[in-house]
Order: C-alpha cells, then structure tokens, then sequence
C-alpha cells in the first residue's frame, strides 16, 4: 500500500555529458528550489540509440529529489540548463520513504514567497 507521505514525492533521473554542467545544473535545481537535493553520480557507462546507430558514452547521472507540484517547473529549468538537444529527464513516484525525510524534501522545495520590500515613510506635506 501507498505511503501517504511518500505520494507527493518524484525522483528524477537527467543525464549529463560534462560533469560541470551537471554541477551547474545541480546546484541552480536546489538554489531556485525545484530540487530538495540532487546526487550527482559520475561517470556512468551510457549505450543508446542516437541518429540512426549505437552510441556508447561517459555520462554523469544527477538523481533529484522534488515534489509533484514542483515536476513540471523542473523539467523546464532542466530544459533550459542542459546543451543536449534532447536531454533525457525521466521522473519516478515513490511508493514509501522516511517520514523526516520527505518532510524535509517537501519544505525544501516550496518557492519562496517574494520578499517584502519595508513600507517606505509617506511623505508627509509641508
């Protein structure tokens, strides 16, 4: 059975070829807060089908941790971020997790309301 806590929960899978690339995007996913936490994973052997044959590369695997509502946000940032033409960006539910931990994943990952600026004095007339 489903953990409640674990529904609004998605894993994502995106797959780099230079390991800073994977790092910037890394750490804009956390900063602008579409990611609660992302691992990067290096060198990771990838053999795939790309125009017409089979490639084989070194790739970095970044697996990042969000929230339901915030998947689409990611997807376009990851879009935006990566230099494949199509990058693959593959997103998983949870089915159970510690309950701390996605507690934390979930805070993390709820967008900052826009900071008020302070009311400035009126001015008053003379």
């Amino acid at each position: 059975m489903p953990d409640p806590a674990a529904e609004n929960a998605r894993v994502v899978f995106v797959t780099a070829g230079d390991p800073e690339v994977a790092r910037s995007m890394a750490r804009s996913l956390v900063e602008e807060r579409f990611a609660a936490c992302v691992n990067i994973i290096p060198k990771v052997a990838s053999v795939y089908r790309w125009e017409e044959g089979v490639t084989e590369d070194e790739e970095q695997l970044l697996v990042i941790k969000t929230t339901a509502d915030r998947l689409d946000g990611l997807i376009a940032r990851v879009v935006q971020l990566h230099t494949y033409d199509v990058p693959e960006v593959i997103a998983l539910p949870l089915v159970a997790g510690h309950s701390p931990y996605l507690a934390w994943l979930t805070a993390s990952v709820v967008p900052l309301p826009p900071v008020l600026r302070p009311s400035e004095p009126e001015e008053t007339p003379e």
